[in-house]
């Protein structure tokens, strides 16, 4: 079955208008039936932030967690506040536990920056984040088109089914080295990941322009792409039980549009989890 959100709940204000912070998540939870916390990149979340999201959502809700950065190589120079890779692992699973006794974790989301090439040492990365993820179920995104070359693509693949780790497929500008293609091949049975950043190619690599957060995202999917999508999905959702797809296009408020639109060409094909509300979609 498929299930569509968008990333975050914070900052959605065509969804809730005016609603203050604290109540946005219940509103949210009212329109999808998954949301990816992005929050927990820059920092692991506290127990109480998690415990608090969960009961403000109902039973059948869910949560992707953004691995914190620090887990994914990302920080680079900036402060690391633990001392040990086991330390900061521990309290990333303390976090999380809240959501996993209430049955509403789905995965973690491992998303490695564009200096994250192929080779041996990544590689080992890889296999030992793993091991010290446990039974999380844990996706895993690539920004580095290594992985991806010819030569390259299924020994990648094969290593992520071997490794038990859930593929995240992209739809991202196609912007050289730091970006890669779109790849339909689930490597879990059990579930696979589905992210939308949006195409905006120009705005991809501008990390000197102060707005470059915004300018990345900033991105409407048509409905000729949305129907691609929806082809694609199809496809994928045979392929695992569980598809979680995410909008990420939200500068200008264009994620949840295009999240409710997708749901509205999947509404007649009987691939849409029950959770959706499909009769308000397009609300």
């Amino acid at each position: 079955m498929i299930e569509i959100g968008l990333t975050g709940f914070g900052d959605h204000p065509e969804l809730y208008g005016k609603t203050k912070a604290p109540e946005r998540l219940p509103t949210y939870s009212e329109h999808f039936p998954i949301v990816e916390i992005d929050s927990s990149f820059y920092a692991v979340q506290p127990v109480k932030n998690v415990t608090k999201w969960v009961e403000q959502t109902p039973d059948h809700f869910g949560f992707v967690f953004k691995a914190y950065q620090g887990m994914t190589g990302h920080l680079r120079g900036k402060k690391n506040y633990f001392d040990t890779k086991e330390e900061m692992f521990q309290a990333f699973h303390v976090s999380l536990q809240p959501a996993i006794d209430a049955g509403k974790l789905r995965m973690a989301l491992f998303q490695y920056p564009p200096w994250f090439e192929c080779n041996r040492e990544n590689v080992d990365t890889l296999r030992e984040t793993r091991e010290l993820m446990g039974d999380i179920p844990c996706a895993l995104e690539f920004r580095n088109q290594t992985w991806y070359m010819p030569e390259f693509r299924e020994k990648t693949l094969d290593f992520m089914r071997k490794e038990d780790w859930i593929h995240t497929i992209v739809d991202e500008p196609q912007a050289g080295m730091g970006s890669i293609p779109i790849i339909t091949a689930a490597t879990s049975k059990q579930a696979t990941y589905v992210r939308m950043h949006g195409r905006n190619v120009d705005g991809w690599h501008k990390s000197s322009d102060p707005n470059w957060r915004k300018l990345r995202y900033l991105y409407k999917y048509s409905t000729e792409e949305l129907t691609e999508w929806r082809d694609r999905l199809l496809e994928i959702q045979n392929q695992s039980e569980h598809v979680y797809v995410v909008f990420n296009n939200n500068s200008a408020g264009d994620a949840t549009p295009n999240a409710k639109e997708l749901i509205e060409l999947l509404a007649d094909h009987n691939v849409l989890s029950e959770k959706h509300d499909i009769g308000s979609s397009s609300s």
